[in-house]
């Protein structure tokens, strides 16, 4: 089987069996996230336990690479710090733009094909932005229930 081939299966997988979907009640973190440019919706609930991330769900509709990306990006962040999951958000971004990933070993890997296909890179990265999105507003003391719409940067 192609790499290719195989990633293609990871994200169709994702998809189709979408890891920690559903809303997440008592969630210190809400935030939602939009990509009008092709439809793409999902909103993000975090809960916090002394500052480390103890569950992380998401709800949405779109396309195939947008709710894996989210999927996939539930399963790496529990168990982070705050600080650790923005830094991995901003390593995933980078990833997204052909730098070296620290995601090599993980079903992330297989949103690497994306960078590719540029309009489809704000597909892949909407939950991440969101996520952070949400962690800054919580950070600046901004209660769960604020929900922001973000449009997802390349």
């Amino acid at each position: 089987m192609a790499l290719d081939d195989l990633y293609r299966e990871v994200i169709l997988d994702h998809y189709a069996h979408p890891r920690n979907r559903g809303h997440l009640a008592d969630a210190h973190i809400t935030v939602e996230g939009a990509n009008p440019l092709c439809g793409d919706e999902l909103s993000i609930y975090v809960r916090l336990e002394d500052g480390v991330i103890q569950d992380v769900h998401f709800e949405g509709r779109g396309c195939s690479i947008s709710q894996a990306s989210a999927s996939m990006m539930t399963e790496e962040m529990r168990g982070k710090t705050l600080a650790e999951a923005r830094g991995l958000v901003e390593s995933f971004k980078a990833m997204m733009h052909g730098q070296a990933s620290a995601f090599d070993e993980t079903d992330l890997a297989a949103l690497q094909g994306v960078r590719k296909f540029p309009v489809r890179v704000k597909c892949a990265t909407l939950a991440w932005v969101a996520l952070a999105q949400g962690i800054d507003e919580f950070q600046q003391g901004k209660p769960a229930a604020v929900r922001a719409t973000t449009e997802a940067p390349e």
